[in-house]
This record gives structure tokens, C-alpha cells and sequence, in this order.
């Protein structure tokens, strides 16, 4: 962004936190970051413990306690990230906030829905955070890139995936024609289901042809499944050699949280604030 935009100034306390919660440039922003992952990893551990019988006969009780700490814990982070903000929304409708949100909210959840509260392990996507604490700035680079890569070839792999899906839609009721109900292909839902299974290479062996033409057709998706694997992977390998990434740093902006950015930036690229 080479135009200034105006935004809400922060006052002092706000950009203490921010630099203390956001930035990883400073001792006690490293800190925080290193905390707050290895909590992480202790409620995810902890919520896993917790799924396995005889540890939950046991020690249930005390693991029902650490993963309602641990709850209360990131969501008093939480309302912290949204006040050390210039714009909070914006950092609450972002890949970090929503995974901050999410993390948080099964717990809650358990309350009225039982169960719910082992899908907390999502809150292991917040250990990213790592990459920025670590200051392995390649990585984020190389992240940016395959991010750039991947939103270039998204149309291709969408008509690839709707050309895949009218293959496997022919294919399957090809089968169904050939084999019937007899042999296991008892509808052209199910005899879908298995031309998915066999393109894909996965195999579960649950259906399978008894013919002699059904078992040559088969063995035609099956050769062409190898094939087709590759593609995706080509689009997106063109893509990332077109790809080109300079500096990248690890500041935070103030206003909307965003990073990577320039190492020469000088304003957010995302929402024009002073950086």
C-alpha cells in the first residue's frame, strides 16, 4: 500500500499487548508464543487422554478440569487478541481468528451437545504460530508461495475435479449395466461409490466385478487412476515454478493482525495501516 490510510490509533496498554501477543521480535513476545504452544499441546494431549477408556475411568475427573483450565485460558487470550487490535473484526474473521474462535468453542458446546468437546483438537492448527516464533522466515515464504500457487490453479483443478466426477458418474453406471445386482452392484449410487474407490487407487475390496468385461473395465480405471493422480499435482507444480517471492517478515499489523508482509513495507498491505 503506497496511500496512508486513517485508522484508531492504539493507546499505550493496547500496543503493549499487541506487542506482547502478535509480535515475536521481542523477549517477551517469544515467550508468550512459546507458552502459549506448549498449552496448546497440553490440552490436545490431554483432550486425547481423555477418549481412551481406561485413563478416563481413572483420571477423568482431573483431565475434565485441565481441559476447562485450559478453555478459559484461551479465551481470556482470545478477547485479549480482539482488544490489542485496531480492528478487531478483522482479525476475528481471519484464518488465526476463526482457529482462535474454534478452539474455545467445543468446550462450551459440551455443555448442551456431549462429545462435542473432543473436536477441541482443532485448536492444534494454533501451533502454526510456531513458524513466527521461531523466525524461520523461509517457511513463511514458502507458504505464501504454495498459498499463490494454489488460488492460481483453482479453476483448473475445479474443472478437473468436475471432469473426474462425470468419469466416475459414466464409469459407475457402465459397471452397474455390466454386473447388476447380483454380483454386489445392487444400485448406480453404489456402483459410483466403487468407480471412486478403484480411479482413486484406494481399493477397499468391499465390491468387486465378478465378469470377465466388468473385470477388464477395471482394470481400465485402474491404469487411468495412476494417471489422473498426476494431474492436480502438475497444475499445481506450473504454478509454484511461476511463483516469485521476495523478503517476507515477521511483523504484525496493528490494526488488522495481518502478516506477510515486505521486509521493506512500510503500511499494511491488507488494510493500509502504519506498520
Amino acid at each position: 500500500m503506497n496511500k496512508k490510510t486513517e485508522h484508531n490509533p492504539l493507546v499505550p496498554w493496547q500496543q503493549k499487548c499487541h506487542e506482547i501477543i502478535f509480535e515475536a521480535d521481542t523477549p517477551a513476545g517469544k515467550w508468550f508464543d512459546v507458552i502459549l504452544i506448549f498449552s496448546i499441546i497440553l490440552s490436545v494431549l490431554a483432550v486425547m487422554l481423555d477418549s481412551v477408556n481406561p485413563i478416563k475411568l481413572k483420571y477423568g475427573s482431573l483431565l475434565f478440569l485441565i481441559e476447562w483450565f485450559f478453555t478459559v485460558l484461551f479465551t481470556i487470550e482470545y478477547i485479549f487478541r480482539l482488544i490489542s487490535v485496531g480492528r478487531p473484526l478483522r482479525y476475528a474473521t481471519s484464518f488465526y481468528g476463526v482457529v482462535d474462535l474454534l478452539a474455545v468453542l467445543p468446550t462450551y458446546l459440551s455443555i448442551f451437545i456431549p462429545g462435542s468437546r473432543f473436536l477441541t483438537v482443532i485448536r492444534i492448527l494454533r501451533v502454526l504460530r510456531v513458524f513466527r516464533v521461531l523466525k524461520l522466515v523461509q517457511y513463511i515464504r514458502e507458504a505464501k508461495q504454495l498459498k499463490q500457487a494454489l488460488r492460481a490453479s483453482r479453476r483448473k483443478i475445479t474443472v478437473f475435479l468436475f471432469t473426474v466426477l462425470t468419469m466416475v458418474i459414466i464409469l459407475g453406471s457402465l459397471m452397474y449395466v455390466i454386473e447388476g445386482e447380483k454380483n454386489g452392484f445392487t444400485s448406480i449410487p453404489r456402483s459410483i461409490y466403487w468407480s471412486i474407490v478403484t480411479l482413486t487407487t484406494v481399493g477397499y475390496g468391499d465390491i468387486s466385478p465378478k465378469t470377465g468385461l466388468g473385470q477388464t473395465l477395471a482394470a481400465i480405471i485402474m491404469i487411468m487412476g495412476y494417471s489422473i493422480i498426476a494431474v492436480p499435482t502438475g497444475i499445481v507444480t506450473v504454478e509454484i515454478s511461476k511463483t516469485s517471492s521476495g523478503g517476507i517478515s515477521t511483523q504484525t499489523c496493528p490494526q488488522c493482525s495481518a502478516e506477510g508482509h515486505d521486509t521493506d513495507a512500510v503500511y499494511c498491505k491488507y488494510c493500509g495501516a502504519k506498520l
